[in-house]
């Protein structure tokens, strides 16, 4: 699985992996309004056993698989918002 990587313009080491370049669309509108224009910074193939920084591979490709994006949040951040349903249908 390939993704390509966002980072938040508005809100500090914040970034968006989507499951194909520039589908912006994937993301529900409230978040894209909180999250501000989105800078491209990288294209990374997530396979198996590929390690990342911050986040784990596995996770990432789930909410691709099930969402289109997933979101990165600056470390210390406890609870992700992701877990209630943004009005999408994916």
């Amino acid at each position: 699985m390939h993704a390509y990587v966002y980072k938040s313009q508005r809100k500090a080491e914040t970034y968006v992996y989507l499951a194909a370049r520039d589908a912006f669309d994937r993301l529900p509108e409230p978040l894209r309004t909180q999250l501000g224009p989105l800078e491209f910074v990288l294209d990374v193939a997530l396979t198996p056993g590929r390690r990342l920084a911050r986040e784990d591979a596995g996770d990432v490709r789930a909410n691709l698989a099930a969402r289109g994006f997933h979101l990165q949040f600056p470390p210390g951040r406890v609870a992700d918002p992701m877990h209630e349903d943004w009005g999408t249908d994916a």
